[in-house]
């Protein structure tokens, strides 16, 4: 196998960029593995750890790296090519203060080119991202940090800033936000409206504000707070800031909350100020029983769906349908580009079920790195599959093999996929996933596909697709897992 080499000093792109355009070259033939990193001495050290070599190159954290695998040379000559041209193209300037201001090369510097700005966005290597937010609300800015890698420590001490300050910090690791109708990081297109949603979980919070959406309701704001804020150490500290300012802002009359289990202290101070603030409120905890004692404007739901049920007003829709059958066949394998939707999957579908392994159980018990011929649900987007290759919401290709492979087990029945549309992801899921479920002969593949009409992907053009290639769509990731476990309890009767 022949390895080619690119590097870029001083040319800094964000992780999303830098997956979107590994997912690219790794699509081209010839091209066995891509690798498009910042330099750091940890993505270098991963990088040697999943065996890709880089050579003898000397580059530093602001540099930026590709490094390809294949066995044809002329194709990887073509992919080195066109990664520069990709990259250069880029990097053409763009006015961003005016045609004729300077491109500001710090936070503060940005701040001062645009003193109306309330928010930062951090999105840099999780070794440098702390001393960034860190900067941004020294400088009287909130923050949205994208970055992972941020060790606690650090977390803890941004949050303890930015509440002694009067600000909002979201993350570090936060993938989804919604800020006065601006989707930010991977959101989705969703109608405006009055109900403000706090997530410790991206997933879930793009799951939660699509079906609003679908049930004909807005979104005022929606607040990612990093899926360590609910732990005992960080204490909430985002959650309940986030809570305050939408008991606050006259535009937002009702509240979501979404996350796992959060710790059993921290929860019921996030339920006190939920009910301190005197707005309808909906708390779903994914995985924890209803808490005792709700204040009485909270209610509690167990699957996103019903939160956003809840919170609009509705009643799930009956889902009633004659299920298709794989005679002889009872195992379920679930392939998951979202933790929290593989996790709802879990708790929806282990009551009918029993034990179902995971790489993030319900139980820790079920923990599993891989297959292990039982029930079994993959987070896909776990670092354990992520590191050196783009996120599965971008590259579908990791998560093909695993469905060529569960398809071609004698016992599976069912299996059960999230597609997840919006801002960042893959720009046409279905096409990636239709040649797969056409082949399939025996399983049943079921999903749910997360967006809106006004995503990039169109959601109702993704589900025509799908549903014609055979897929069984349900209308959420829970109706989904309800259906597929239906159908491996029922199909080796």
């Amino acid at each position: 196998m022949a390895t080619e080499t690119l590097l870029r000093r001083g040319l800094y792109r964000d992780s999303v960029t830098l997956m979107r355009l590994a997912a690219t070259l790794e699509a081209r033939p010839g091209i066995a593995r891509a690798s498009v990193v910042m330099a750091t001495p940890a993505n270098l050290a991963m990088l040697a750890q999943n065996g890709v070599s880089v050579g003898r190159i000397e580059a530093g954290a602001n540099d930026l790296v590709v490094a390809m695998e294949g066995e044809d040379g002329a194709a990887l000559a073509d992919a080195l090519d066109a990664a520069a041209a990709m990259l250069d193209g880029e990097t053409r300037p763009a006015p961003v203060f005016g045609a004729d201001a300077r491109r500001p090369r710090s936070l503060a510097e940005a701040r001062e080119a645009a003193p109306d700005a309330t928010l930062a966005l951090i999105s840099c290597p999780g070794e440098y991202a702390a001393a960034e937010a860190m900067k941004a609300l020294r400088l009287g800015l909130d923050a949205m940090v994208f970055s992972d890698n941020v060790t606690l420590e650090d977390e803890v001490a941004l949050k303890r800033e930015a509440e002694a300050r009067g600000r909002l910090l979201m993350g570090p690791d936060c993938g989804t936000a919604i800020v006065g109708g601006v989707p930010l990081g991977f959101a989705n297109r969703v109608r405006e409206g009055a109900i403000g949603a706090v997530g410790a979980s991206g997933t879930g919070l793009q799951q939660v504000t699509c079906l609003i959406d679908r049930y004909g309701a807005g979104i005022s704001h929606a607040i990612g707070t990093g899926g360590r804020d609910l732990s005992r150490e960080v204490g909430g500290t985002t959650t309940l800031r986030a809570i305050g300012m939408l008991a606050g802002d006259a535009r937002t009359e009702t509240i979501v909350l979404v996350s796992k289990p959060p710790d059993d202290a921290v929860m019921r101070r996030v339920l006190d100020a939920a009910g301190a603030a005197g707005k309808p409120a909906i708390a779903c905890f994914i995985g924890a029983p209803p808490p005792p004692a709700l204040p009485v404007n909270i209610r509690f739901a167990a699957t996103l769906d019903e939160a956003a049920a809840l919170a609009t007003g509705n009643a799930i829709p009956d889902d009633a349908r004659e299920l298709p059958r794989a005679a002889g066949r009872n195992r379920l394998v679930g392939l998951f580009s979202g933790g929290t939707f593989c996790y709802e999957a879990q708790a929806v579908a282990a009551p009918v079920l029993g034990r179902i392994l995971s790489n993030a159980p319900l139980d820790p018990r079920d923990a599993v790195d891989g297959d292990a011929g039982e029930h079994l649900m993959l987070d896909l987007g776990d670092d354990a599959f992520t590191r050196g290759r783009p996120h599965p919401m971008i590259d579908y290709r990791p998560r093909l093999e695993r469905i060529r492979t569960a398809a071609a087990a004698a016992d599976t029945a069912a299996i059960l996929i999230d597609v997840v549309l919006g801002y960042g992801a893959h720009e046409d899921p279905a096409a990636a996933l239709v040649p797969a479920i056409r082949d399939i002969d025996g399983p049943v593949v079921v999903g749910s596909v997360c967006g809106t009409d006004a995503d990039p992907q169109c959601l109702s053009r993704q589900e025509a697709a799908l549903r014609e290639a055979g897929m069984v769509i349900a209308r959420s990731n829970a109706q989904a897992a309800r259906i597929a476990a239906e159908i491996a309890g029922g199909s080796g009767l």
